[in-house]
């Protein structure tokens, strides 16, 4: 672990950022990790949405990588826009599905700090790319997440609703049933409990 971090900070200015969308699980993680190694470039972190490795690619590894990804269900994105909308979501999803904290209080905050921009240009931007609003985007993934938590069946809804960081169980009840039309336990007494994978939650496009 010495060594990496000896060999990070000896090549930090040579590092380079690659952002790939639809990156949203640590399969994908290992899908990317593996096709790395295929074209000899050695990476120093790979997270949700981001690689970093140590050395430039060349445009045809680039283009090699590109395709690789493709047959992944993967995208390395060039447009600077696309890769910030991309860093928006993948934050969004960190907290939301990944993390052992609570749901943070205040997620403008929380987003702005995270990537160094005014919350407002990111809210802006976001409509604008995405056609709907962070906000809506924040509420679909938290419904997911409820829906997974009432399935484990380890959390009652007033634990859930404590974490998820909902002002009272009303306030969760409300909110899941404007998007799924389904009350929580209404849900929890279906059979078939449907889920949508991560990579099209608050997805206009695949929501229609």
């Amino acid at each position: 672990m010495k060594f990496i971090r000896f060999l990070h900070n000896l090549l930090k200015t040579n590092n380079l950022k690659l952002y790939i969308k639809y990156m949203v699980s640590n399969r994908c993680k290992m899908a990317v990790k593996e096709e790395l190694k295929k074209l000899g470039l050695h990476f120093i972190v790979v997270d949700l949405g981001e690689v970093e490795i140590m050395e430039n690619i060349s445009m045809d590894q680039r283009e090699k990588l590109k395709l690789s990804l493709l047959n992944s269900g993967l995208e390395l994105m060039d447009d600077k826009k696309a890769m910030l909308i991309e860093k928006i979501k993948n934050v969004i999803i960190e907290m939301v599905h990944h993390s052992t904290e609570n749901i943070k209080v205040n997620f403008s905050d929380y987003l702005s700090e995270k990537l160094n921009h005014d919350y407002t240009y990111l809210s802006n931007l976001f409509s604008e790319v995405q056609g709907t609003t962070i906000e809506q985007f924040i509420i679909s993934h938290k419904t997911e997440r409820i829906k997974e938590l009432i399935i484990y069946g380890e959390l009652n809804i007033t634990e859930i609703a404590w974490k998820m960081n909902y002002s009272s169980v009303a306030h969760l009840s409300s909110q899941f049933k404007k998007v799924t039309g389904l009350s929580p336990s209404h849900f929890k007494q279906m059979k078939d409990k449907r889920r949508n994978p991560i990579e099209e939650i608050g997805n206009v496009n695949a929501n229609e």
